[in-house]
């Protein structure tokens, strides 16, 4: 899965990543706003996975652009992880050198009967866990297994650790839109800047 081209906008003082990322099984462009109004437009061939996309925009208040053409005809994983990577990357590009970002977040999200935690340091690094509590094969037209690919994906394209974890619930549906919605808000809270340290890099290495 080699990208054949990516790259990055800086509008201003607006931050944007964009993302073209072009391969045999996906072909992706993505336009994401960090400083946004919780607007979308996303298409990726998977229903129940555009509305978990398009809930993730608003509630992290990004704007996003996504269009999807993958190779639904073999299997939804390669779509499913391939925009994790790009929506990962574009976050990494819309940060910047991330001078004076929180860096890290979390967010514990009820949903009816359901509860469901999310925690996300920006560190540089790759790491992820995902415990959804899913309990069935499919949700809607989604393949319930891959929302540990997508969570993969963002973590390796965003270079950073994210933890998800539906803590109880009963409808399925409701604990993987939980998981999103606060996967949404710890990242919202993770990009935020701190005005305090708006010169400064969240890290004593001096490096993320």
């Amino acid at each position: 899965m080699n990208a054949e081209s990516n790259s990055a906008a800086r509008v201003g003082a607006a931050r944007v990543g964009v993302v073209e990322r072009n391969t045999t099984e996906t072909k992706i462009k993505l336009r994401l706003t960090l400083d946004g109004q919780g607007t979308y437009n996303v298409r990726t061939g998977i229903r129940f996975f555009d509305h978990m996309l398009e809930l993730f925009t608003r509630h992290g208040g990004f704007d996003m652009d996504l269009h999807c053409d993958g190779d639904l005809d073999v299997d939804q994983h390669h779509t499913v992880e391939d925009v994790g990577i790009a929506l990962g990357e574009a976050v990494d590009k819309a940060l910047g050198d991330k001078k004076g970002i929180l860096r890290a977040g979390y967010f514990v999200m009820a949903m009816d009967e359901t509860l469901a935690v999310a925690a996300i340091d920006l560190s540089g690094r790759t790491g992820y866990v995902v415990d959804d509590q899913v309990n069935v094969a499919l949700v809607g037209d989604f393949q319930t297994e891959l929302v540990t690919d997508f969570f993969d994906g963002f973590a390796r394209g965003g270079r950073c650790n994210v933890h998800v974890k539906t803590m109880y619930g009963r409808s399925n549906h409701h604990k993987i839109e939980a998981i999103f919605k606060a996967f949404a808000r710890a990242l919202r809270g993770a990009v935020s800047r701190d005005e305090r340290m708006k010169d400064l890099l969240p890290s004593t290495k001096g490096l993320l």
